[in-house]
């Protein structure tokens, strides 16, 4: 059940950096910046200390991510939030109840 945390938090990150690239017009589908932030976002999440027992990182006591990509995420996740309920409403849920 653990590793399911990761993965759904894992398919989160995708689809809120998805949405975000979208909504600011980038180039492709998901541009280079926001796909070097989702690769970034994946290897912290493979690198986590505390593994299959991963809190959220909104609760983690840890900051893995470099000052730089922490505000970029932060950035992700303040306009993809309120529009992931929109367009991926289970997930967002199940993202709400594992944060």
């Amino acid at each position: 059940m653990k590793r399911d945390n990761i993965e759904i938090q894992r398919k989160t990150l995708e689809l809120m950096i998805s949405v975000y690239c979208k909504g600011q017009k980038h180039d492709s589908p998901i541009c280079p910046s926001c796909k070097a932030l989702l690769e970034y976002s994946n290897k912290r999440l493979d690198a986590c200390r505390y593994g299959i027992n991963k809190p959220a990182c909104s609760k983690c006591k840890i900051h893995c991510y470099k000052p730089e990509m922490r505000e970029k995420i932060k950035q992700v996740m303040r306009y993809s939030g309120p529009r992931m309920l929109y367009k991926h409403p289970i997930l967002s849920i199940k993202h709400q109840f594992w944060n």
